[in-house]
């Protein structure tokens, strides 16, 4: 673990294991703890990278920073991997860090092996969009008025992983991540909402490229299969297979191991630059 002067901001990072390169690449909060067991999991065999998103956690916030684009989150992970000479690695990105590995492989291809996109939140492709971000909305905004960005924080993680998985959060991690809802809510939210990429981008994406779904969000009757959805769509898009992982929208919390080992044969097809096929 270290930090690193990058792309005008200081990451904080973990590294773990020897082998060919893994970045794991957080979504809401960006920690890099979320990926503790993971990386554990895996480190006999591979290089694992994660770390805490640009003014998250234990990467201090830049001077007059005032807007989080998602393709300056996707530089900061291509910058990463260039000052650590870990490229070209496989990246794997959960939810809204799905969305930044669309804009790495997007700005960035020669820097991966392969990408893996889990659940990625692009709403406004789904049938549920106004529904859902109705409910969102009204979330924040009532654990605003209760207790600023951290209660909207908890409210947020409890209604998208469930309440048992918050409570079973390792509690320093489960308070750095409440520490980051000013970022989240006021910077990073609005550009994740409005990040899109159209199907002539996405076409052209030649890395091997794998998108990945919980098996407990594919029922159209739970309550976050829009995820399944929007998944289903980034999927066509790239003509990449939907593969399933264990869980719903958090597997590295619910489920670490067991993702490690749905991971690991894609991870052996990717970082030989191989196509995976479901």
């Amino acid at each position: 673990m270290g930090t690193i002067a990058v792309n005008g901001t200081t990451l904080y990072y973990e590294l773990s294991g020897s082998g060919p390169p893994v970045l794991f690449i957080s979504g809401a909060t960006g920690d890099a703890g979320h990926w503790t067991e993971v990386a554990d999991a895996l480190a006999g065999e591979y290089t694992v990278l994660s770390y805490d998103r640009r003014a998250n956690s234990r990467s201090p916030r830049p001077e007059n920073w005032t807007a989080a684009p998602v393709d300056e989150q996707a530089d900061d992970a291509a910058a990463l991997l260039r000052a650590l000479d870990l490229a070209p690695a496989v990246a794997y990105g959960n939810s809204q860090g799905a969305i930044y590995l669309t804009s790495l492989a997007l700005r960035h291809p020669a820097l991966l092996r392969g990408a893996i996109f889990h659940e990625p939140p692009y709403l406004a492709v789904t049938s549920v969009a106004e529904e859902v971000g109705a409910k969102l909305q009204q979330l924040v905004g009532e654990g605003m008025a209760e207790g600023g960005p951290p209660m909207a924080t908890e409210l947020f993680l409890r209604w998208v992983a469930g309440d048992e998985t918050f409570e079973s959060l390792d509690p320093e991690l489960r308070d750095r991540m409440l520490g980051n809802g000013e970022v989240l809510f006021g910077l990073e939210i609005d550009g994740t909402n409005a990040y899109r990429p159209a199907p002539d981008q996405l076409a052209e994406v030649r890395l091997p490229c794998v998108v990945a779904a919980g098996a407990d969000n594919r029922d159209p009757a739970a309550t976050h299969h829009w995820f399944y959805e929007a998944s289903k769509w980034l999927a066509d898009g790239l003509h990449a297979p939907l593969v399933e992982t264990p869980g719903a929208h958090v597997p590295q919390a619910t489920h670490p191991r067991a993702l490690a080992e749905t991971l690991r044969p894609i991870l052996g097809k990717l970082a030989a630059s191989q196509r995976f096929e479901a």
